[in-house]
């Protein structure tokens, strides 16, 4: 079995600083929330960020979901270090510095492009008992320059090291030129490229850029709730998960050296994916539903866990039966954390 080698696995999308709190529900009225919602920060969120940071005990995590999935694949492989590289961008400040001290904590290799037009993003996740409430502020997240930080030759290096690249669907709405750029590379030099259709609302706004990088795709992530919409968009006409991971695989496709591989999840529900010509199901790890602290991180830490077994060459199944395993950890507990050492065999 080949082991893992610095920067086998290249990641790039966008980075927040996760801050954890715990709040009260005036806090959560104080800015309209609800106890247990994602959204993206508006106008009247901005104080929210500084007043959090100011609660008697925060949490700092490197976040976002490239991000947390190369995380998650380095924790699980444990050594070496810096196995997995991530580009994106945040901004000349204090948060900015916090996340790369959480980077080189997670032992990930994180290059980023930092500019001073916008602050580092972040997302403040607001505790209350069971529930938190997720306000993401993208900020400097959507400043990537691929002229200014992916062409430059130090980091393009990095790039051609890899074998295994990975980028969530979100990243289309920041620099879908430098997904492409990547993808072909991998394409071009038989390499496994992966991506993920991360939300229903990449495949219906940003289903153009989706669809010029999808014939480059060797590894298709999503859940049950983004393949159905990603099959309506391009008219498979079948609610079918199966039969919509089927018609995803016979996308054209550029690299006919590898055929692709689709993946859905169904939270709680077997994973569905493609094997060959066939699709199979693989039921999820089993747990007591009183177990689960939060799922937020589920997806996330999946991906994490089947790309730390594709780094090394491990069948897929092997990847799939990680990816259960690192989000069976990750949903006992509060965010994207997890303990010191895995207990994967």
């Amino acid at each position: 079995m080949p082991t893992a080698s610095e920067n086998a696995l290249f990641g790039m999308g966008n980075p927040l600083l996760d801050i954890s709190a715990v709040v009260d529900k005036d806090f959560l009225d104080k800015y309209g929330l609800k106890p247990n919602d994602q959204i993206l920060a508006e106008d009247n969120h901005k104080a929210l960020f500084e007043e959090i940071v100011k609660k008697s005990h925060v949490e700092y995590h490197a976040g976002g979901a490239t991000q947390n999935s190369v995380k998650i694949a380095q924790w699980m492989l444990q050594e070496p270090h810096k196995v997995g590289t991530f580009f994106g961008c945040i901004g000349e400040d204090r948060f900015g510095e916090i996340l790369k001290q959480k980077a080189r904590e997670a032992h990930v290799d994180a290059h980023y492009y930092e500019q001073n037009s916008e602050p580092t993003g972040t997302c403040a996740a607001c505790i209350t008992g069971d529930n938190r409430s997720l306000v993401a502020n993208l900020a400097a997240a959507n400043c990537y320059k691929k002229e200014k930080h992916l062409d430059l030759e130090s980091n393009w290096e990095l790039v051609q090291k890899a074998k295994v690249y990975y980028i969530a669907g979100f990243f289309l709405t920041v620099s879908p030129e430098s997904i492409l750029k990547v993808a072909k590379h991998a394409s071009d030099n038989n390499k496994v490229f992966c991506m993920n259709l991360s939300a229903p609302f990449i495949s219906q706004f940003f289903k153009e850029d989706l669809m010029k990088i999808m014939p480059y795709v060797d590894v298709l992530f999503g859940n049950e709730t983004e393949a159905a919409t990603f099959a309506k968009e391009q008219g498979f006409k079948t609610e079918d998960i199966a039969q919509i991971a089927r018609d995803c695989q016979n996308l054209p496709k550029q690299n006919e050296k590898r055929r692709r591989v689709v993946v859905f999840t169904q939270g709680k529900d077997d994973t569905v994916a493609t094997v060959g010509d066939k699709v199979t199901t693989f039921p999820v790890v089993d747990i007591d539903q009183s177990a689960i602290v939060d799922t937020n991180g589920a997806g996330d830490a999946f991906v994490g866990g089947f790309l730390s077994q594709l780094v090394v060459e491990s069948p897929l199944e092997e990847c799939i039966r990680a990816g259960h395993y690192a989000a069976n950890v990750i949903i006992q507990r509060v965010g994207c954390t997890f303990p010191e050492k895995p207990d994967f065999h």
